[in-house]
């Protein structure tokens, strides 16, 4: 519910356009238009760098009730979201409310995007609108305000760069929370969301992150391994980071993908990737290890995967999804390599995949 009904368009690239109201930033963007099937965790997805340079549709209906939470920071460079800003392109959602609920919140969803300057439409039927891109793919589109004749415009950033805008340009130091110095990770961040960095924490791990484009093959800081982090866009758009990989692997320490990281582990090691029709973005996507033993419900949001047909040499397909059987985890037949295409760190189970960093971290 909102009281200022200005009026505000979605245009995709096949003519459609869904009329609405606009509750956010009153400019226009331009980007693909994905959706996302979650109950909740509006401000984890908004905050998400995956989603850097895309319109996230929100097939809940009812958006904004619970606010946006204070934003207290637990170090100097660690933030309380997946990171320090608002990484969607635009906002899409069926019904938006301005009055808020919620012990920790401290404004409403539509005052965070106004002051992030990200648009957002409401009063759509996104239920049509998730089924156009279920049926047709992935879609670009121009979310505009006015209601006046609007056209598809150009990409509002430019997609083979989305990981140098979402990866932090500095080396910066994490110590493990509340332990003594156990072992060291080189985190590589491709837009790493936050969360990742507090689940090593906790568990008495000292973290070094350095960015997406650092030579680590060359200088690893003396690590005990790699983590190769999430990230948005196409992961053949980062073949210096992919050379640096293939490096790295020529001596034996432990290394574990996540999401982006695990394409990038997959192209080093001689494998490829394709892109799916619109991509896996929610929280309950069901995974099962191959040998039968561990199914998890996953949270997800890529819109790539690695190709099955192309496994590289020496790994093992290590999960598939339950739903269309495309592949989740490769894992090395004797070097300790490890890579999922599902976030552990987000723990929709709540707690379950967890367990994967736990693994990798006796690896060390």
């Amino acid at each position: 519910m909102i009281s200022d009904k200005t009026p505000c368009q979605l245009v995709l690239e096949d003519g459609t356009v869904y009329r609405g109201f606009s509750f956010g930033a009153r400019r226009p963007v331009s980007g693909e238009v994905v959706f996302n099937t979650g109950m909740t965790g509006y401000v984890e997805s908004l905050t998400d760098p995956s989603y850097k340079g895309q319109i996230l549709v929100l097939t809940y209906p009812l958006i904004g009730n619970y606010g946006v939470p204070r934003e207290v920071l637990q170090t100097g460079l660690l933030h309380p979201y997946e990171s320090p800003e608002m990484n969607v392109l635009g906002l899409v959602v069926s019904s938006y409310q301005d009055m808020f609920s919620h012990h920790a919140a401290t404004k409403s969803l539509g005052h965070w995007l106004r002051e992030s300057r990200v648009p957002a439409i409401c009063g759509i039927d996104t239920r049509s609108l998730t089924r156009k891109l279920r049926e047709c793919g992935t879609m670009r589109g121009t979310l505009c305000p006015g209601d006046g004749r609007a056209e598809l415009g150009p990409d509002s950033l430019d997609m083979k760069k989305l990981v140098s805008l979402v990866s932090n340009p500095g080396i910066d130091r994490f110590p493990a929370w509340g332990r003594k110095k156990g072992k060291t990770v080189l985190l590589v961040d491709c837009g790493a969301k936050h969360n990742i960095i507090r689940s090593l924490l906790r568990r008495g791990v000292d973290i070094i992150r350095v960015p997406y484009n650092h030579d680590f093959s060359v200088e690893d800081f003396g690590a005990d391994g790699i983590l190769l982090s999430n990230g948005p866009g196409d992961p053949r758009h980062l073949p210096q980071t992919v050379a640096c990989l293939k490096e790295f692997m020529k001596n034996a320490k432990p290394l574990f993908g996540i999401c982006l990281g695990h394409q990038l582990l997959a192209l080093a090691g001689g494998g490829d990737v394709y892109k799916l029709p619109y991509g896996h973005r929610s929280q309950n996507q069901p995974v099962r290890s191959l040998d039968g033993r561990q199914c998890f419900i996953t949270s997800q949001n890529h819109a790539y995967a690695v190709d099955r047909n192309l496994i590289p040499a020496g790994f093992n397909e290590w999960f598939i999804n339950v739903n269309d059987e495309s592949n989740e985890g490769l894992r090395h037949e004797s070097k300790p390599w490890l890579g999922v295409q599902f976030h552990p760190e987000a723990y929709p189970g709540p707690l379950e995949s967890g367990v994967l960093f736990d693994e990798f971290l006796s690896m060390l």
